[in-house]
């Protein structure tokens, strides 16, 4: 990746991309035969999808290719991106990143709606709820293919959350499994939603944002015929993460153990001279964040609940699993479950614009 970033910055940045640019790629050949054999296979080719079209997409998303490659390669990913939808899934080291396994199907997928996909960011300026997808690559081991999509974590790099939600507006099947339940961090559903009386405390001001984001890429999605997306809603609860924080550094909770407090343990930032930190080093390095604090251009999917909520909340709400195309398969999913469930029942399988509709009807009613 460190090699193919390299190449793209010999490469001249284009005044306006063109409709080669979202069918181009890149590919190198790589013939290790004596270095690092136990870390990486001796043959191995890589593929880098539509380079320009990710580079440009990276750029209106306020990432530099630099901190991009910094983020992603200097250090292994880690496995674990918080639920942001199905599929393997690793965290780059800064947390900055989440690599997703994706099929061959979705990469076609990706690149049908890749030029509107592009056309929506530069509309919106960059200001969107949907995924911010920076890179699409194939890695060939002895014919095997992977193909991985890089997108910006929707949580956060440095605040943990405490409770996750998966909401898509439907409540037929949409509980969280026992196995699930008793995960570390599980990923509740809609109906766990309303069980537990949950809601999202921001300012009217922040509502009426956020539901303009959500409005505007709703209709994107349905003009695209996409569907079966979700809210993912991440919450950082900041007294439980001060808490956390005050017993592990009380005397005798100092042993270098895996912390598990609300802070995440920063990357070592500070320590490469003046090389770039990666995504989220520069705001590390200048400005220490307090309790609940974050930095708006890392954690663009932040928003901090109201000032008079029942506790100090920060909440990460983001569209994920957009690429679902209402095909064949899903028509015959729907007849199924409308034979199983009846034509009135909220299933989860319906038309594009009756899943926009009821799913930004359930998102509208999840805040206080």
């Amino acid at each position: 990746m460190k090699s193919q970033i390299n190449d793209l910055n010999q490469v001249p940045i284009p005044v306006m991309l063109l409709p080669d640019d979202f069918k181009a790629n890149t590919k190198i050949k790589v013939n290790n035969h004596l270095f690092n054999k136990e870390n990486l296979p001796g043959h191995f080719k890589f593929k880098e999808y539509c380079p320009q079209v990710f580079r440009n997409l990276r750029e209106r998303f306020g990432i530099e290719d630099q901190d991009y490659q910094v983020s992603l390669a200097r250090s292994p990913p880690v496995r674990g991106g918080e639920g942001q939808g199905e599929g393997l899934l690793l965290t780059s080291y800064d947390r900055t990143l989440v690599v997703k396994q994706i099929s061959s199907e979705d990469v076609a997928d990706m690149h049908s709606i890749l030029s509107e996909y592009h056309q929506h960011i530069v509309k919106c300026h960059g200001s969107t709820l949907l995924p911010q997808f920076l890179g699409m690559y194939r890695v060939s081991v002895e014919s095997e293919d992977s193909y991985l999509i890089v997108m910006r974590n929707m949580f956060s790099h440095r605040l943990l959350v405490h409770r996750k939600y998966d909401l898509k507006g439907s409540l037929v099947s949409r509980e969280a499994s026992d196995k699930e339940k008793v995960k570390e961090l599980p990923t509740y559903k809609d109906v766990d939603f309303r069980n537990n009386m949950q809601k999202v405390y921001v300012t009217e001001e922040e509502k009426e944002k956020f539901m303009e984001k959500l409005n505007r890429d709703v209709e994107f999605l349905v003009r695209l015929k996409i569907m079966d997306y979700s809210l993912l809603l991440g919450i950082h609860d900041v007294a439980r993460a001060e808490r956390d924080e005050e017993e592990a550094e009380e005397p005798g909770g100092e042993d270098e153990v895996e912390p598990d407090n609300g802070l995440a343990p920063a990357p070592l930032v500070g320590s490469y001279g003046t090389s770039p930190e990666g995504i989220a080093g520069y705001m590390n390095s200048f400005k220490p964040l307090g309790p609940g604090e974050f930095d708006p251009y890392v954690d663009v999917y932040a928003v901090k609940s109201a000032p008079g909520a029942p506790q100090k909340e920060v909440y990460f709400m983001g569209l994920i699993d957009v690429l679902t195309q209402y095909d064949t398969k899903k028509k015959a999913a729907h007849a199924a479950k409308t034979v199983k469930h009846g034509a009135g029942a909220e299933i989860s399988t319906v038309h594009p614009e009756q899943y926009a509709k009821r799913f930004r009807d359930f998102i509208a009613n999840i805040f206080a």
